[in-house]
């Protein structure tokens, strides 16, 4: 937690966040860690190639994704996030839009808490991470990952985005959490078509103006397959090349599922931003 309070201070390099989705329905890596012990391992390995942060999902947020049962998202989570506390000094991150999932992950060494919702889908989220003094991730998204997809519309997405997350700050704030503890994700693919995607990464020089850490997850996602053509297991070079902008212009944090790859292109980008220390 020292780390990271100390990284939102100085902010001189990008950090990387390893995905880690232990769910069988995630579009790119769902089935791959069903058990806590492959989980586990997997966690361990993205440490080893340069992950800061290791974000735990038990419940699929992909476009159609019907909603888990809280019972059954505890049961993924938490012997991972156990398991991997008990070997490793690495960050952890739930990524949970469930205040009671995220108290027992928090119990157990969770840093921060990656809330899809931006403290929206459960009322008693915020003023438990105000509590918890951890770090959340207010990202932006339209409806639930059930709908978010059926219609998406924007006359300017970065300004609409910018001012639902500008407002989702104020709430977080209101509720108890400190500046800085709060991170912001626009939400790459999450109600967005392809134009909006590329305007957002286009534009996120933008979101520095709310002056808290901007997170982008883009790996692999469907808007990288519209422009190649490929299925997700061959849009890694999409990812690079998307990910060397969004650090360009001003992301501190990738969310990725290629840590290796991710870290290199963290390290390289960010020696090309403006802002290079």
């Amino acid at each position: 937690m020292r780390r990271l309070a100390s990284w939102v201070k100085e902010r001189d390099r990008v950090l990387v966040m390893g995905a880690l989705n232990v769910t069988p329905d995630s579009f790119y890596d769902g089935g791959r860690y069903l058990t806590p012990t492959d989980a586990i391992e997997r966690a361990l390995q993205m440490g080893r190639e340069g992950a800061d942060i290791i974000d735990v999902g038990g419940a699929s947020s992909r476009p159609g994704a019907k909603p888990l049962s809280s019972i059954e998202e505890l049961k993924r989570v938490m012997p991972v996030i156990e398991g991997v506390r008990n070997r490793s000094a690495v960050l952890l991150s739930v990524d949970t839009t469930r205040a009671s999932v995220a108290k027992e992950a928090i119990a157990c060494g969770a840093s921060i808490v990656n809330d899809i919702s931006a403290l929206r889908f459960d009322p008693e989220m915020a003023g438990m991470i105000a509590e918890g003094g951890v770090f959340v991730v207010l990202m932006h998204m339209l409806e639930t990952p059930e709908t978010m997809q059926d219609n998406p519309v924007y006359t300017d997405p970065v300004e609409e985005i910018k001012s639902f997350l500008a407002e989702r700050i104020e709430a977080a704030l209101d509720s108890g959490v400190p500046r800085e503890r709060i991170i912001i994700d626009p939400g790459i693919g999450f109600g967005k078509r392809l134009e909006h995607n590329l305007t957002i990464l286009r534009g996120l020089s933008s979101f520095t103006d709310l002056d808290v850490p901007i997170l982008i997850g883009l790996s692999r996602k469907s808007f990288l397959g519209e422009i190649l053509n490929l299925p997700a297991g061959e849009r890694l070079e999409g990812t690079i090349a998307a990910n060397a902008v969004a650090v360009i212009n001003g992301a501190d944090i990738i969310r990725v599922h290629d840590v290796k790859e991710g870290r290199r292109t963290a390290d390289v980008a960010r020696r090309l931003r403006n802002d290079e220390p």
